[in-house]
């Protein structure tokens, strides 16, 4: 999996791209934990537009993510592009949890 990270202001964006599964773990925490611990970043979208495949182990740190966020204070959405990792996404309720952009 591929990470790149755009900061605007106090929102980042969080761009993945590959396959989001277990193998990614430590590269998706990693770049959700420095946003997670950057005082200038209030919220937070994480984009699937490049990501072909993903997971339950993928969800699981979504959930971590947002729970870290919320702890800190900050907001998580989702930028779910489409296909099926969008299908995905919406099967698990993620809408609701997280919110799309």
């Amino acid at each position: 999996m591929q990470t790149t990270t755009t900061i605007n202001g106090s929102q980042a964006v969080l761009a993945l791209g590959g396959r989001f599964d277990f193998s990614a773990h430590r590269d998706f925490r990693s770049a959700s934990k420095a946003l997670v611990d950057n005082p200038a970043v209030r919220d937070i979208v994480i984009d699937f537009t490049q990501v072909d495949y993903m997971d339950s182990s993928a969800l699981g740190m979504l959930l971590l993510l947002r729970q870290g966020a919320e702890d800190s204070g900050k907001a998580v959405a989702l930028r779910p592009g489409t296909g099926t990792v969008k299908k995905v996404l919406e099967i698990a309720n993620f809408a609701k949890l997280f919110g799309f952009v």
